[in-house]
């Protein structure tokens, strides 16, 4: 279903590029009819690596399951070059199941009587280097940096039993052996030393051949050869290379690696801490909103994230709706700013929720680095970083909600923290919203782009559009409102049903979404 409202964009002129139309690709982890979702399994993040060619989620189980591009590699070589050939391409990208293993297990701190989910809050892919794979996962209290690497199965030589002590040419019907079979055998081991003369002798004399021989024993030959065995099967393993803890007294909300590929950040509600990849026992405070005294404190940081190109500039968000930048060359405690991005409050529309939605959950940086995503309750703001006097886009992704903020305030709906994506062009936005619904906002000049897509567990139900409703009468709009909730279309919402993390691939016009334990992948 398409729509949805979008504001503080010109309307489209002439020649303005149409919306992308969006389809079904995959799923994975779709749930049956009736199966009811383990808490452990709901996925907690999603995130590609800079190639696309990797995919990665955490669950609220502390698992990590990466996933692989299949399309391109069938013939080798990117995409773009499989396009120059005559080789059969694929429609849309295509991932494939490629491993998983356990990154974090629940702990328990003693000194603070606090019990510590296991559940993956962040992952971010490192750099990745012969072959190997590399990514940071994180929980609430520690930091861990793996890699994964491909074992392959070469030639083994194995030790193995070549045969009996039966000379199959010398066995009856009734499994008996001639006593010449024996006495031959008796003389194998007297060639290899194994009886003298004077063992022979006893033998001889005490023990006495039966007419017609002996019940055979069926006993291995100690005669070994070796076998060689070759095998092309690939054994992924992961290995957790280093572990950062001790360094934050509260949940880490985000984890951001730098550009330089030695150096990534780590985000709490108060401290931003900076870390060395190779260095885990040690951590710089770069940014501290610590009062001296707690009861004055006003605002939390909510997410934190390295410019894509420059190594020594950052940005992280404030539970009051700003979005700081700050310069690592300016000192080493970063207690100022070198930019600030906030929206002035418009007159007379402060309210008891005033705070609590404008409080932003998630921001991204644009590829090229020169935009900001920030995503608050309400709304998707895109910031130009060379002009702070305001967002350059909002695009209104709860508005109609505003009416229902008591039942939402009352059943915790308000706290959703929405993750938000942007294009690899910058071009476009998406976040998640309620009933597994996300949206996708075009932002380019005059683009009006503002299209509605539905996770839903029947995939087919994403493909085609939505057939236009009935009117709905007043009854049945009452009941949904008591169910959950309408969207701006009349549409029913259940908040229990949640999309909150998605990302969007580099290059393509991909996206991964998550709806509880399900991975959905649409493609335009």
């Amino acid at each position: 279903m398409n729509g949805g409202d979008k504001g503080d964009v010109a309307a489209a002129p002439a020649g303005a590029p149409p919306p992308l139309d969006w389809k079904f690709s995959q799923v994975f982890g779709e749930r049956t009819a009736g199966e009811e979702v383990q808490e452990v399994d709901i996925i907690s993040a999603i995130e590609f690596d800079k190639s696309g060619d990797h995919l990665a989620t955490g669950d609220r189980g502390g698992r990590v399951v990466l996933f692989e591009r299949t399309d391109t590699k069938e013939h080798g070589g990117s995409r773009r070059d499989l396009e120059k050939t005559d080789y059969p391409i694929s429609r849309h990208p295509e991932f494939r199941y490629k491993t998983e293993f356990q990154s974090h297990e629940p702990e328990f701190d003693y000194l603070k009587s606090l019990e510590i989910e296991e559940k993956i809050n962040k992952i971010r892919w490192c750099q990745t280097a012969n072959g190997a794979l590399f990514l940071l996962s994180t929980n609430d209290k520690t930091i861990k940096f793996w890699k994964v690497t491909a074992l392959i199965v070469q030639e083994k030589k194995v030790k193995k039993i070549a045969n009996m002590n039966m000379d199959p040419s010398k066995v009856d019907g009734k499994s008996n052996v001639a006593s010449s079979s024996v006495s031959s055998n008796t003389n194998l081991h007297v060639a290899n030393g194994g009886y003298n003369d004077k063992s022979s002798n006893n033998l001889s004399n005490d023990f006495k051949f039966p007419p017609g021989g002996i019940p055979s024993l069926r006993l291995p030959v100690v005669v070994y050869f070796t076998h060689a065995i070759t095998s092309n099967e690939t054994n992924l393993v992961a290995r957790c290379r280093r572990v950062y803890a001790h360094a934050h007294d509260y949940h880490i909300n985000s984890v951001s690696n730098n550009s330089d590929g030695e150096t990534f950040i780590s985000a709490d509600d108060l401290r931003i801490n900076l870390w060395n990849l190779e260095i885990s026992n040690q951590s710089f405070n770069i940014v501290d909103v610590k009062p001296a005294n707690m009861e004055d404190l006003t605002e939390v940081i909510t997410c934190a994230e390295f410019h894509p190109t420059h190594c020594s500039t950052l940005a992280y968000s404030s539970s009051k709706g700003s979005i700081r930048l700050i310069d690592l060359r300016q000192s080493a405690l970063c207690d100022k700013h070198s930019k600030l991005f906030e929206e002035q409050e418009a007159p007379g529309s402060r309210s008891f929720f005033t705070e609590i939605i404008a409080s932003i959950s998630d921001i991204k940086f644009g590829r090229d680095g020169r935009y900001i995503l920030s995503r608050d309750y309400m709304t998707l703001k895109l910031w130009d970083i060379n002009m702070d006097s305001g967002p350059v886009s909002t695009f209104q992704v709860h508005e109609y909600l505003r009416p229902r903020l008591c039942d939402l305030y009352e059943n915790d709906s308000i706290f959703d923290k929405f993750e938000c994506c942007l294009s690899g062009d910058s071009m476009r936005v998406a976040t998640g919203s309620y009933s597994n619904l996300f949206r996708v906002f075009g932002c380019g000049r005059g683009n009006t782009e503002a299209t509605t897509l539905e996770a839903s567990k029947n995939p087919m139900r994403r493909q085609v559009q939505t057939p236009s409703r009935p009117p709905r009468s007043l009854s049945s709009i009452t009941r949904a409102v008591r169910r959950g909730g309408v969207d701006a279309n009349g549409n029913s919402l259940d908040f229990t049903t949640k999309l909150l993390h998605l990302a969007w691939h580099p290059s393509e016009n991909s996206i991964a979404c998550a709806a509880a334990n399900s991975l959905y992948m649409y493609y335009a």
